[in-house]
This record gives C-alpha cells, structure tokens and sequence, in this order.
C-alpha cells in the first residue's frame, strides 16, 4: 500500500516561493524615485559648474539613502518594521517612512482571505479502506504580528497544518460517514486546523471538501450492494402488497358469503365488463358458474352476444342484382 504522497508540487512550492518574495522584495515609488533623482541633479549641476566631481558623487549617495525612506503600502497589506533587527512596529496601509540604514521592512503580510488547496492520498480511513480526499481551505491573517514572528513561513505551515489534520480526520472516521457525513467532517476538519494555526495569527474562515476518491474495486462493490438493497426493497413492498391483497379478498369472500344478492350483482358487473366490447370472450371457472348462479346470466348474454352479430352480418350484406 503506498503511503501518503504530499498534495503540494514542488512546482506549487516554487511559484508560492516566488510570489512571497516578490511580496518582500524592495519596491520602488514615485516620491522614492523624486528623492533619488533630486540630489543627482543638483549634484550635476554643482559638478558642471565647479568642475568637482565630488558633488555628483555626494548627491547620488544621498539621493540613494533619501530613496530608501518612503515605502508603499497596499490597502490589503501591512508591513513589518524591524529597527536594527527588532521588531518595531507595523506600518500601512499607504505611504509610510523608515530610518534609512536603520529601519528594515522585513515583510508585507496580505490580510486578504487566502484559498490553499490540500489533499490526502491513499490515506486509510477507520475500516482500512485508503481513499483520496481533496479540500480547499479558506483563511486569512488577523494578526500580523504573530504572523511574521511566530512562524517562519505562515503560508506553508497553514498547508502542512491542513494536510495533517486532514490526514488525522480521515484516520479516525470510516468510509460510510466520509461520504455521508461531509459537513460535520468539515466542521471538525476546521476546528482541528483553526487550533493550530491561530498561535500563528491566522484563522480559519471555513473548509470544504470537494472530492472523495475511493478504488474502483470498491466503488463496483457498493454499486452491486446498493442494487441487491434496492431488489430487496421492492420484494418486501411487493410481498407487504399481496398480503395486503389477500386481507381485503378474506374480507370480500365474508361480505359475499353472508349476502348472496351483493355476489349476484358482483357476477353481472364481471360480466358487464368482460362483455363492453362487441366479439369479445369471456372464460369462467365451471365452479364460479355453480357458486355465483352464473348459468342465466352467461346464456343470456351470449344470446344478446350471438344476436349483436348476427344483426352486424345482415347489414353488411349487399344485394345483387
């Protein structure tokens, strides 16, 4: 039996990787780029008009150290301001300013609501059947601070939090209330994770399941078990329904056998309806013939039959001449 195989692709990884570091990375704006450029002009200017080289060379070095102040902020965004290498406060969103040299941004955390997905595979419920189960998480950070203090990489430990706790309710739950029973798995499954992760600064929004994959082997099994329920439902309603029957025919033969006239006129309605349509033949048990008094009625009404055809032979006959 293989064993649990990580949901996340190294590909996944690396475009996380890579998005968290563009998030990080320094960004340049347009009152940065005025500071810069401002001291290299008037550095220029000096250079050319006292033929020095020293003013330029100054008003670079200032105007780079004049560009590193203002930052920039997004409105979903806070950034984390570390002061020789301790955490100094949170800045954003919008223009803020640092102490060049001495004041770092260490971070840009999103507080928008994140979707990660996760999985288990071949993972083994209670009844040792191993099932594949995707979900997507729903999250996002309410504290920043903790966020960028308590854990390395929030991002990845929200995932690998997800896909243990997801492995840890898969293993304690068997397969007919895995498929059965989603949304209280789910609750549980958020539950679970949002007691990891809020140490952290996070908290979980809500999770859900969006496919239960078990083996073809079993899936053919469950079809053939669920159709011999259903053949033997139809059996029980079928016997309930003759016995059904058989009571009401108990009830009818007692009705009938206390009051020869109802059995009568129950003899000429069979009769009446067998005999609705013209040529139409009617077979009756010689004993129902006896028991019921059929015998005038059945002659008279095959003469009223016999005579019906005979009057449909005489007009269709055509004289010739």
């Amino acid at each position: 039996m293989p064993g649990f195989v990580p949901a996340i692709s190294k590909k996944d990884e690396e475009s996380k990787l890579a998005a968290t570091q563009r998030a990080n990375a320094p960004r340049m704006n347009v009152i940065s780029a005025g500071l810069f450029i401002a001291p290299m002009l008037l550095g220029v200017l000096l250079t050319v008009a006292t033929l020095n080289p020293f003013p330029v060379i100054a008003g670079a070095i200032l105007g780079i150290i004049a560009a590193l102040s203002p930052r920039v902020a997004k409105q979903w965004e806070r950034a984390v301001v570390l002061r020789l290498g301790r955490y100094a406060g949170l800045r954003g969103p919008g223009l803020f300013w640092i102490t060049p040299l001495i004041d770092s941004v260490s971070t840009y955390v999103d507080q928008r609501i994140i979707t990660t997905n996760f999985a288990a595979e071949q993972t083994l419920t209670a009844d040792t059947v191993p099932v594949n189960v995707d979900a997507v998480l729903f999250w996002m950070v309410y504290d920043v601070e903790k966020a960028a203090l308590e854990v390395q990489d929030y991002y990845q430990a929200v995932s690998w939090a997800s896909q243990t706790a997801l492995r840890d309710i898969i293993g304690r739950t068997a397969l007919t209330e895995l498929l059965r029973g989603r949304e209280k798995i789910e609750d549980e499954l958020q539950r679970l994770i949002d007691e990891r992760t809020t140490p952290w600064g996070v908290t979980v929004q809500s999770v859900e399941m969006r496919d239960v994959v078990i083996p073809d082997a079993l899936q053919d099994a469950m079809s053939r078990e669920a159709q011999a329920s259903r053949e033997k439902q139809a059996r029980i309603i079928l016997g309930q329904a003759e016995v059904e029957i058989a009571h009401l025919f108990e009830q009818a033969a007692k009705a009938y056998h206390e009051n020869p006239t109802a059995l009568h006129l129950r003899a000429m309605n069979m009769l009446y309806e067998g005999l609705k349509e013209k040529g139409a033949m009617m077979i009756v048990p010689s004993t129902a013939v006896e028991s019921m008094g059929m015998g005038g009625l059945l002659g008279a009404a095959a003469l009223r039959q016999q005579q019906l055809a005979k009057g449909e032979d005489e007009e269709t006959m055509v004289p010739v001449e």
